[in-house]
């Protein structure tokens, strides 16, 4: 679309031709702007819900600051994922506002919270080494709008740790369960509630682990029903999809807690 038939557009709006609804849909296909090594989508939000995120592994920091700074002048949130302290630091210095999550490496400025959901996401971790991962899963989902509940550390080796929170997990709307090793975790959940679970495999483990790939295996072969997996230490692929899921539940009007 040109600037001669955007303006056309926002007439039309205006003198009541064209429907809001028109003009919206229209308005999705906008072109993206360019900065020599990054095309930004700065329309993103009006198609999926949320701004572009920024995968900061392989960017220089000069890129990254960048790539920040249009966004913040167009007025997006920003979510930038795998950052270092680094940059954090250096973005910092021109976003006053900006948060940076240590354990998950993530780097959030969003100046207005959204309104949280009734409905809960519940981030859940076999162990303690598994959290940087859960970690960018929450993260992720809260800085979209979900309402975030954590459980980390209760992974199969002691049952008893997740069966003593039960409550929490039957009452989340989605589950996302993040687990190196053998990946068990997630089958054990999905079998304990009705409601969709996010697997998150992470390259935790000894050398038969391959890197998170018998945990990946495992949670793609799943008994239990329900369980969708994503990529090994993906906790933004993670996290992005169970707000999706949830946001559905808001968007159906349903006031039945965790439904």
């Amino acid at each position: 679309m040109n600037q001669k038939d955007l303006k056309a557009l926002l007439k039309g709006v205006r003198e009541g031709e064209v429907s809001l609804a028109h003009a919206m849909r229209r308005l999705r296909h906008l072109p993206y702007e360019g900065v020599g090594f990054a095309h930004i989508d700065h329309h993103r939000s009006l198609r999926q819900g949320g701004p572009e995120a920024i995968f900061c592994e392989g960017k220089t920091v000069p890129q990254v600051v960048t790539i920040i700074e249009r966004m913040r002048a167009e007025g997006h949130d920003v979510l930038a994922t795998r950052a270092s302290r680094e940059i954090y630091a250096e973005v910092h210095k021109v976003q006053k506002d900006a948060v940076y999550h240590e354990s998950s490496r993530t780097l959030v400025i969003q100046p207005k919270k959204k309104r949280a959901t009734r409905g809960t996401v519940l981030v859940v971790s076999a162990g303690t080494s598994d959290i940087p991962v859960a970690e960018e899963a929450s993260v992720t989902a809260a800085t979209l709008g979900s309402r975030v509940d954590t459980l980390y550390d209760v992974g199969v080796a002691g049952i008893h740790r997740l069966l003593d929170q039960k409550e929490r997990i039957i009452s989340a709307r989605v589950l996302v369960v993040v687990a190196g090793m053998e990946g068990a975790l997630a089958s054990v959940v999905a079998g304990l509630v009705d409601k969709p679970v996010i697997a998150v495999p992470t390259s935790v483990g000894y050398g038969a682990s391959f890197g998170g790939v018998a945990a990946l295996l495992s949670m793609l072969n799943s008994c239990a029903s329900g369980v969708a997996t994503v990529n090994i230490d993906n906790g933004f692929a993670a996290g992005t999809m169970a707000h999706r899921i949830n946001a559905l539940g808001e968007a159906s009007g349903s006031k039945k807690k965790g439904k």
